[in-house]
């Protein structure tokens, strides 16, 4: 009787234990297919991912589980070393290290590297990375395809010393780093150098370039000396399944989100679909029984007091014991007794509260208020809101007159609280918004993106001198706001988009004549020429280039943002600055000298007539290396006579070639690498408008020239040379042409526009 007693009890025993066995397997849900590998080192590996055929979806999702490292090393692709893969999209891989390294001052290059990435499921995270360049004399580009197109982003760092190099501090002083836009796939990466490094070959012989995952990365001047060994941060890849939405990818057969768990659409990477499992669910949502229910009971305490928590298939339900009343959740359980009593004690709490918190938010709004017009006060005082006043009001003249000073809460409601619909642009300077204000008159409203204290004084001289411009082809400056962190300026709105757009748009540029052109470059130099010489104190635009040149209904350009001009002394004929500007349109002496002068914008308006001449861009990394940037290549073609080859097929077709060739002549003189070499914008302007005048006076009006005497005129036509070393191209007679109409460039239109 005792043995079967003790026989008894170690079977129950036995029982417990298995029962304890299932349940704890069942409750771990399964991350892969039955019978396929789930772990390759450190690394678990969900389904869709695997290491068979039978375990992944397709082979974009194959993994490799390399043992011959230790612990083994789990690999996809182009050899990805991956350390995590999440069932929720993402995909960490370690980081790509582009270089490109002289190692000695000699400034050969002796070796790079130019990593890339092919795995079209996968895309970049822009949520997670950053692409980052390490060097003081490096500029990097990230390459990528974009909607099946190709696209870069980049970032340059100079320094010329360690002096100014600070660890932790990526900002563009021997580190930059810049956002990365959304749904980027197939990448390379790329590190240069702007001088071999010579200069800085001593402390800093390499320029880096690599995405790495945010937060996971922290620079150290000691960098700059060797990366190469030091970088095992990853990065993040997105990833999901095909290429349609859930609308679509639900009604085919291959669609994969199983039991428990729903679809939806990801919105960091643009493509495909995801799954993932319904609430009161965990698992992978990919896998027949993947998502499980979870235990709500066992994790926390879902009910309060004394109610009994009872787990539900996807959810739970909280019950009172015998004798109380209550839902058991949110106010717990008491006695049935006691609830009238509680309830009105509870509605009588509950008013008070009520006329608490009504009362509170009446002082709270109260003060808020005040707080915000003192916050309102002290930026209009900060940014100089008293002294432009009375500066404003020292002016009589009629140009100073409409200038105003708006109030936030007016162009807050002419922008409906700067909504994203009413973007007009964006730029390094900040964000251009269109506004309507309470007498209909459309502006356009530029937004800053930062503010600097010390540069108040100067701003306050720039809006004074911005509003004395008076001339037709500049985009007019209206009035600003001071009542912002940082001030608001009001322009004149522009109905036509930018010149960018008109040359490098096809259906557009079809339909710009070569008048039209040049009509646009003489504009273009004539306001240029009234900002350098005309104003009270010179100015220099900074950023000449055609994205910043708009058009209005008639067609006329108009010279705008001027977020990175500054004003010249009139004693001075050059400012030290920071380097600002845009590549392509950069004038290289300014680069490399940090010396700022009028030539500088002579340079950016070479660039701008060789961009109307050949419909190119400025800078493209689609075109062969040697053509990327159009000022190189459009001189060499010059130097090497072969000009007509690049110029526009509707130039060619309807302008005179003597005439092309010139204006691409002049286009030349500008672009030379001295800007001492460069023409003045006042002579452009002149040489300009006096080809206009020749065009609409000579070749445009045909039918009054006698045929003999027209071919007379042509053959004792001065030639017109392509590759002039010094001075100008055209004939004596010309140029005193140009000479005589230097006050009618310059002077500004009666009409104030």
């Amino acid at each position: 009787m005792v043995f079967n007693v003790r026989m008894l009890m170690k079977l129950t025993w036995v029982c417990v234990t298995l029962s304890g066995i299932i349940a704890t397997a069942a409750a771990a849900p399964e991350i892969a297919k039955p019978n396929c590998q789930d772990r390759c080192g450190d690394v678990e590996i969900p389904y869709p991912f695997g290491t068979t055929e039978d375990c992944y979806l397709n082979d974009y999702f194959s993994i490799v589980c390399n043992e011959s490292f230790s612990p083994p090393q789990t690999m996809i692709g182009n050899n990805m070393v991956v350390t995590n893969i999440s069932v929720h999209g993402q995909l960490d891989i370690l980081m790509y290290l582009a270089h490109q390294c002289f190692p000695n001052s000699s400034g050969i290059l002796p070796y790079e590297n130019i990593p890339f990435l092919r795995v079209p499921a996968f895309t970049i995270s822009h949520t997670q990375n950053k692409f980052v360049a390490v060097g003081c004399d490096t500029y990097a580009f990230l390459n990528a395809f974009q909607n099946n197109e190709p696209f870069s982003i980049g970032c340059t760092s100079t320094c010329r010393s360690m002096r100014n190099v600070f660890n932790g501090s990526c900002s563009g002083i021997g580190c930059c780093q810049v956002e990365i836009p959304k749904g980027l796939k197939n990448f390379s990466l790329e590190a240069r150098s702007y001088d071999n490094h010579t200069t800085v070959q001593s402390f800093n012989p390499c320029s880096y370039a690599f995405v790495a995952k945010q937060g996971q990365f922290n620079f150290s001047s000691s960098y700059l000396q060797s990366l190469q060994n030091v970088l095992t941060n990853p990065m993040v890849l997105d990833w999901a399944i095909g290429n349609e939405t859930c609308e679509y990818a639900q009604r085919k057969s291959d669609y994969i989100c199983e039991g428990n768990s729903t679809c939806y659409d990801p919105d960091n990477n643009g493509y495909g679909y995801r799954c993932k499992c319904e609430e009161g669910y965990d698992g992978n949502p990919y896998l027949p029984h993947g998502c499980q229910d979870i235990d709500e009971c066992k994790i926390g305490k879902p009910c309060n007091g004394s109610a009994k928590c009872t787990n539900l298939v996807g959810s739970f339900a909280c019950t009172c014991p015998r004798g109380y009343e209550g839902d058991g959740k949110m106010h717990g359980c008491i006695p049935k007794a006691r609830q009238s009593w509680t309830i009105i004690i509870a509605m009588g709490i509950g008013i008070i509260l009520l006329l608490l918190l009504v009362g509170g938010s009446w002082v709270y709004l109260g003060l808020k208020r005040r707080q915000l017009i003192k916050l309102k006060e002290n930026f209009f005082q900060k940014n100089g809101g008293l002294v432009l006043q009375q500066k404003l009001s020292s002016y009589t003249s009629t140009c100073m007159e409409t200038t105003r000073i708006f109030s936030a809460e007016e162009l807050e409601k002419a922008t409906d609280n700067y909504d994203e619909s009413r973007v007009l642009g964006q730029g390094g300077y900040g964000t251009v918004y269109k506004g309507v204000l309470s007498n209909n008159k459309v502006v356009a409203i530029k937004k800053s993106k930062i503010c600097d204290q010390s540069q108040i004084k100067q701003f306050i001289n720039e809006v004074i001198v911005l509003t004395q411009i008076n001339h037709r082809n500049v985009v007019k400056l209206l009035g600003c706001c001071l009542e912002t962190e940082v001030p608001l300026l009001v322009y004149e709105f522009i109905t036509n988009g930018t010149l960018f757009d008109y040359i490098h748009n096809k259906s557009l540029s079809s339909s710009f004549s070569w008048e039209m052109r040049l009509k646009i470059a003489s504009e273009i130099a004539g306001a240029l020429a009234y900002l350098h010489s005309a104003t009270s104190m010179p100015i220099i635009h900074r950023d000449v280039k055609t994205a910043n040149i708009l058009l209005d209904e008639n067609y006329s350009a108009k010279v705008s943002d001027f977020g990175a001009s500054r004003l010249v002394p009139l004693d001075q004929t050059h400012i030290a600055t920071l380097v600002q500007g845009t590549f392509g349109y950069l004038d290289p002496e300014y680069f490399h000298t940090s010396q700022l002068t009028e030539k500088s914008d002579v340079y950016g308006f070479g660039v701008v007539v060789a961009e109307l001449l050949t419909g190119k861009k400025a800078l493209s990394f689609d075109r062969p290396e040697s053509d990327r940037n159009l000022a190189m290549y459009f001189s060499s073609m010059i130097k090497e006579d072969r000009i007509i080859e690049i110029i526009d097929d509707h130039i060619v077709s309807e302008g005179s070639i003597e005439e092309v060739k010139e204006v691409a002549n002049l286009a030349k003189r500008c672009l030379r690498l001295k800007g001492e070499e460069r023409p003045t914008m006042k002579e452009i302007a002149m040489e300009l408008e006096g080809l206009r005048i020749t065009e609409n006076h000579w070749w445009g009006k045909p039918e009054y020239i006698d045929t003999e005497d027209q071919t007379e005129q042509l053959v004792s036509a001065d030639t017109f040379s392509l590759d002039v070393g010094n001075g100008y191209s055209s004939s004596t007679n010309t140029t005193s042409k140009h000479e005589s109409m230097e006050d009618q460039v310059l002077q500004a239109p009666d009409d104030g526009r």
